[in-house]
Formats: C-alpha cells, structure tokens, sequence
C-alpha cells in the first residue's frame, strides 16, 4: 500500500517545481546579454517541462520531467570591436527574450507565495483543531 498523499506533500511538490522555474528563469536572465562567436556556441533560454503526478484518484500534483532550450533564436548583431566578433565583425546575441523572462519570473513567485499560503492555511487549520480536541 502506498502512502496517502497530503496537502503538505502536494504544496511542497508544486513549490519544488517553481523553485525550478525561478532558478531557470534567473539563468536566462543572468545570460539574456552574453554573445558568442557562432550561433551554436550561443545561450538558449532554459524552460522546465512538468508532468502530472498521480498517486491516487483523489490527489494529482506536478513533477519537473526535464528541463529543455527554448527555440527562441539567437540574434546576429554587428559589432566588430566585440572581442568575440568573427573575421566580419558579428557576434551572436543569446536567445533570451527579456520581456518573457520577467513576466515568467514575475508568475512563478506568486504561484510560489501561494503554495506558502496554502502551508500556511493548513497548518493554522490542524493547531486550530488540536485546540479544540483539548
């Protein structure tokens, strides 16, 4: 028999998997301006694939599968007193659109600051049950 899955196991899971968005997201921000010689060597933004967990039909919660390169292109900017420029004087910009990073950063911590409050509103719930069997 497996062990029943619980609010504190399902919280702790989804705050686990956005926890992995946030780190990922921070990586794409921390490259979003680096260049690179070619356009191979050039960062791609990293995106975590979810998957759903289910342990019986009464509780699903999320696992982060992998984490995968965005296809978000990087871009081909002139500018030949780059010391990474090639023989022509381009270099490659990383494949991070800033915009999205942050609005992605911005949903990840509030669906994090919500988990806590659902520990938080549990935790209440059980000592405020304890108080009362006394």
């Amino acid at each position: 028999m497996t062990n029943p899955i619980n609010i504190f196991d399902v919280s702790g899971r989804a705050m686990a998997a956005q926890l992995t968005r946030l780190n990922t997201t921070a990586s794409n921000m921390a490259n979003a301006r680096s260049v690179a010689r070619t356009e191979n060597e050039a960062f791609r933004a990293l995106k975590p694939v979810f998957r759903t967990h289910v342990e019986s039909s009464d509780f699903a919660t999320v696992d982060v599968e992998r984490i995968v390169q965005s296809d978000t292109q990087p871009k081909k900017r002139h500018d030949p007193n780059n010391p990474m420029a090639d023989p022509d004087g381009f270099v490659w910009e990383a494949g991070v659109d800033e915009a999205t990073e942050m609005i992605e950063m911005i949903e990840a911590a509030r669906q994090y600051q919500n988990n806590v409050q659902v520990l938080q509103t549990a935790k209440s719930l059980i000592l405020e049950t304890i108080r009362m069997g006394k």
